[in-house]
């Protein structure tokens, strides 16, 4: 009878102190639960999924060419005095008042005079007068043979020179080739961009893009992917502000922006930026940039 009461008591004191431990983490997690949850939400800056246009590129070089171009060869024994060019001329204006002549502009343009050039050897009683019709600049380009199913009339460019920086020039392609070269495997194509400006001058060495594969596509900023392996993950927030990270698939880079595939739709809610203070499934408080 002792040894029962004994084993009895054993086990009675075992429970009680499993219960108490119980009790005393309950207490301690509640505590504690109380405690933090006191703190709000991390401020995390959110964007929404809008659509944008993208497109593959195709980089190249050319040469800018005037639209138009004259050359007037003028013999020092026709002029009296300096010679007074005007810079820029209208069609029919008047160029020189020669002795024997008069020089008008057949078309508008800027006027510009060498003497006998490095180039062009005439005569020592010789000088050249040039006048160039640059409010639209063409330039010849060479389109790889694998990227010719792309190009088409009337598909987008951009174009840069080294003197204007970042600078963006925009044209389109204004003409294909019907063959493609046996000897350098391309096809030919000409660009045109609009210069009512002046700007670009015929001869400069131009870095053109040609934009080719347009769409529409849904896009979000490269600061929202996390890359993991060979997937792409990003943190969708739902109505009551929890951020659910899902997968998507991505393409197209341009510009700080990424072009979303599949995962999300447009006008949904995205983390933008400060990925590493989201937690998986918590709340946060939605910033806007």
């Amino acid at each position: 009878m002792k040894r029962s009461t004994k084993i009895i008591t054993i086990v009675t004191v075992f429970f009680l102190v499993i219960a108490s431990v119980i009790v005393a983490r309950t207490m301690i997690g509640n505590h504690f639960k109380k405690k933090f949850s006191k703190f709000p939400p991390p401020g995390i800056i959110v964007t929404e999924v809008i659509k944008q246009e993208f497109a593959e590129k195709l980089e190249t070089f050319g040469t800018a060419i005037s639209s138009k171009s004259k050359t007037f060869k003028i013999r020092k024994d026709e002029v009296s005095g300096e010679l007074n060019l005007k810079e820029k001329v209208k069609k029919g204006d008047l160029i020189l008042n020669l002795a024997s002549r008069k020089i008008s502009a057949p078309f508008d343009g800027v006027i510009g005079y060498t003497g006998l050039t490095e180039d062009i050897f005439i005569s020592d009683n010789i000088f050249i007068i040039t006048l160039d019709d640059n409010s639209t600049i063409y330039s010849d380009i060479k389109i790889p043979e694998s990227y010719a199913p792309f190009i088409k009339k009337g598909l987008p460019v951009e174009a840069k020179i080294s003197s204007y920086g970042d600078k963006v020039f925009k044209g389109k392609i204004d003409f294909i080739s019907s063959r493609i070269n046996a000897d350098t495997r391309s096809l030919l194509s000409r660009i045109s961009i609009n210069n009512e400006d002046l700007e670009l001058l015929s001869g400069s060495l131009l870095e053109i893009t040609v934009k080719f594969n347009l769409r529409n596509a849904l896009s979000v900023p490269d600061t929202s992917i996390m890359m993991e392996g060979e997937k792409s993950y990003i943190y969708k927030v739902s109505d009551e502000n929890i951020a659910n990270k899902i997968e998507v698939s991505i393409g197209l880079r341009s510009d700080g922006k990424i072009e979303i595939l599949s995962g999300l739709n447009e006008g949904d809610q995205i983390v933008a930026e400060g990925l590493k203070k989201v937690i998986p499934r918590g709340k946060i408080k939605p910033l806007k940039k």
